[in-house]
């Protein structure tokens, strides 16, 4: 099993992220996150999905995913060199004697203070899906309330780009 950040350019129209949705529950493939968003043409939007399995489940999706009207184009970014982030947001419950501490914790994974209110700190990180799990991993001595992630988005380094 093989994590793999499949990116699409599908329509922008109402239904077609169910579609998408609909192909991966139907065959019981699960979906690690999926990020949505129009691009630069407002007629299309991108679609980038994080899933594991294997080369065969791998090309099986792919292959489905390219049979459906909406998808214009996809890659398996995972294929070839990319750069990936993920924007978490973590609600902790800090006392006084525990700030210095977060705060270089914080320091230390390059992460930000957005929000100090009552006793809760809201802090943020955007980096790969390692990163972000270590720095969550690193709270756990804090009392954490929340947890928000983005879901990954991803790119193709260098001249290779996700285009019709």
């Amino acid at each position: 099993m093989r994590r793999h950040i499949i990116s699409l350019l599908m329509e922008n129209e109402a239904g077609a992220l169910s579609r998408v949705a609909g192909l991966f529950s139907a065959r019981g493939y699960n979906i690690e996150t999926l990020t949505v968003a129009p691009t630069n043409d407002p007629t299309l939007s991108r679609m980038t999905i994080v899933t594991s399995g294997t080369e065969a489940v791998i090309e099986q999706i792919n292959k489905q995913l390219n049979k459906l009207i909406d998808v214009v184009t996809l890659v398996d970014l995972t294929e070839g060199e990319h750069i990936e982030r993920e924007l978490v947001m973590v609600k902790v419950m800090a006392s006084d004697i525990d700030c210095d501490t977060m705060r270089q914790l914080v320091a230390e994974h390059q992460a930000d203070v957005v929000d100090e209110t009552g006793g809760a700190c809201v802090v943020e990180l955007l980096g790969n899906s390692e990163n972000i799990n270590a720095f969550i991993a690193a709270l756990e001595p804090f009392s954490i309330v929340e947890v928000v992630r983005s879901g990954v988005s991803g790119i193709a380094r260098g001249e290779d780009a996700l285009r019709i």
